[in-house]
């Protein structure tokens, strides 16, 4: 690790098991006494989240990561028509916001696809239509929450499945504890929200920290300070409802046979697997291999 990337106490405590062993060794077969010696000096590298020179590249690097999410939903089969959608604040004006057209499949977008409105729902860049619950429901959010830079939300198979039952998440896996008192249910579900009070509605149950939503009879909704995050999540929580329903399924009285984490637990690996620094990490992956497979979300 170079002395620019070098982290700070806190964080050298933390990483102490990663600093470069004393001990000095020769792989044989595959190194010379030269290159063992050259292997131990090459830095330690970290992987961190990009700095910005300016706010283009930081625009730029966002709408990039969005369309890779979109193509990720697209893959794993969270595409439903004309439904579903993400958005992410813009970082030089934070009153618009980034989204998808109305009616481009998931599979498709790439970042020069996105669409820049406002929030009374006027187009400032691009010249598509979008989704008007995809307005209603993200405008409110992001000028409800500004701690929220990017809102995810589509209609994924046991996502919605799930939201029948009408009760949130348990603790049932250490991937579960992520969502433990991180998120609401949204009980009243009223149709497309195609109208203000509903998106107002929808800001009351997600309350004023809670980063995932289960909206009953509807799906799952869940954001992030990083457009990372906030598909991480997503992510994340369909697969917890999914691993869930199995449970209970498995189990000869439901839910009631569950073993639950206990909360003291939970809430200690919930900030230790789903702060946004460590849900940014937990993201690159998915990225990375998109990315690979699908070159042409980042135009």
């Amino acid at each position: 690790m170079t002395a620019k990337e070098s982290p700070g106490a806190d964080e050298q405590a933390h990483l102490s098991i990663f600093i470069r062993s004393k001990r000095q060794i020769i792989l044989t077969g595959t190194e010379t006494e030269e290159e063992a010696k050259r292997a131990v000096t090459i830095p330690i590298s970290m992987l961190r989240a990009p700095v910005f020179k300016d706010v283009h590249t930081q625009r730029v690097h966002m709408k990039q990561k969005l369309a890779a999410g979109f193509r990720l939903l697209a893959k794993y089969g969270w595409d439903e028509g004309v439904a579903g959608h993400m958005t992410f604040r813009d970082p030089e004006y934070p009153d618009l916001f980034w989204v998808n057209a109305f009616g481009q499949y998931f599979g498709h977008i790439k970042a020069s696809d996105l669409i820049l409105v406002d929030h009374q729902g006027s187009i400032v860049r691009g010249n598509q239509f979008v989704n008007k619950a995809a307005f209603v429901i993200h405008s409110a959010i992001h000028e409800a929450r500004r701690d929220i830079t990017c809102a995810v939300h589509t209609h994924s198979m046991y996502g919605r499945t799930f939201s029948t039952l009408g009760r949130p998440l348990l603790p049932i896996s250490q991937d579960a504890c992520a969502f433990y008192k991180t998120h609401s249910v949204y009980e009243d579900f009223g149709g497309v929200v195609f109208d203000e009070e509903e998106g107002q509605n929808l800001i009351k149950a997600l309350g004023p920290t809670n980063r995932a939503l289960i909206l009953q009879n509807h799906g799952l909704l869940t954001a992030g300070s990083t457009v990372d995050e906030a598909i991480w999540l997503f992510i994340s929580m369909e697969r917890c409802c999914q691993s869930q329903l199995l449970a209970e399924a498995a189990a000869i009285n439901g839910y009631k046979d569950l073993k639950l984490i206990s909360g003291k637990v939970a809430e200690g690996v919930s900030k230790n697997i789903a702060d946004s620094k460590a849900c940014y990490f937990q993201f690159q992956p998915m990225f990375n291999m998109i990315v690979k497979e699908n070159p042409d979300c980042l135009e």
